[in-house]
């Protein structure tokens, strides 16, 4: 099994990145990535403004996925992730719904044992691990590792954590993954700057999938179906999420036009990822088990 140490970091997913390791199609592999401030803010002492700037959200990679070709889909099975002991939560005056109250930065550690994290030493808060950038090297020119797209990148999505299969579609040869910006725990919509950042290891198995493609990232729970859009504002992800789900019911499901945006409407939820990031992202779920009785013969 390789593993992908966090040394081999990148900060723009490109078809131009050269890959760090190879895997044939349906290995397994093992991803080390820094917390997304690099590890720069886990000594003691160390503040917003007396360390080195660096670029944010480090991604380990990228991984060659043999077979892997434009037109396919990438399957990632998430098997597991690990955290540092460790994480980071920042508050400042450039981004998050409350900005204006933090003229300087903000930073506090909070440990993380035993399943919890530990708010100022006395608010136990249930870990959930999640990994917030991953994606492959997008058609056309790089993309930064701060931004989400169809090609995956930092969607900051509470769902892309441990026992899910996440599908991402194959835009260069080898898709070229990478991932990193993992959290501890972190609310629905991201909306104050950054979750609880933390380093980590996630072991992955990478498939490359043919005959089934969509353009965007989709997810597989085991119980629901997750479209996920990012675009310029809420307004226009949450619009693309749900059109992407429809789309994927009709074309992928088998589902007649009005079923589909019937039962969407009484079961589906879409949900807000993150809004801090230079786009938006909206997740829209739709369960199984409404397809599964939909395909039943009467």
């Amino acid at each position: 099994m390789k593993v992908i140490t966090k040394e081999h970091v990148t900060h723009i997913l490109s078809r131009d990145n050269k890959p760090c390791e190879a895997i044939k199609s349906g290995e397994l592999a093992v991803f080390e990535t820094y917390d997304c401030f690099t590890n720069r803010f886990i000594p003691e002492g160390t503040d917003y403004y007396n360390t080195p700037k660096m670029p944010g959200n480090p991604a380990t990679g990228p991984l060659y996925i043999e077979g892997a070709l434009p037109g396919d889909m990438l399957k990632i099975d998430i098997l597991d992730i690990e955290t540092g002991p460790t994480g980071i939560v920042m508050l400042g005056p450039n981004s998050g719904n409350e900005r204006e109250f933090f003229e300087k930065r903000v930073i506090k550690r909070v440990p993380v044992k035993d399943g919890f994290a530990w708010y100022g030493n006395r608010i136990a808060i249930p870990v959930r691990p999640m990994i917030g950038v991953i994606g492959v090297a997008p058609e056309g020119e790089g993309v930064s590792t701060i931004t989400p797209l169809d090609h995956g990148g930092n969607m900051d999505c509470t769902q892309i954590r441990k026992g899910v299969s996440l599908y991402l579609p194959v835009f260069a040869e080898g898709a070229l993954l990478s991932m990193g910006d993992f959290h501890a725990v972190m609310g629905e919509g991201e909306i104050e700057d950054c979750g609880l950042e933390i380093e980590g290891k996630a072991t992955i198995r990478a498939t490359a999938v043919k005959d089934f493609y969509v353009p965007w990232p989709l997810i597989d729970t085991g119980d629901k179906w997750i479209t996920i859009a990012s675009k310029e504002t809420v307004d226009l992800a949450y619009q693309a999420a749900a059109r992407q789900m429809y789309t994927f019911l009709t074309e992928k499901a088998g589902m007649k036009e009005e079923d589909a945006a019937m039962l969407m409407t009484m079961t589906g939820d879409l949900i807000i990822c993150q809004t801090v990031n230079p786009t938006m992202t909206v997740r829209m779920e739709f369960p199984k088990r409404i397809l599964w009785e939909y395909n039943k013969k009467a």
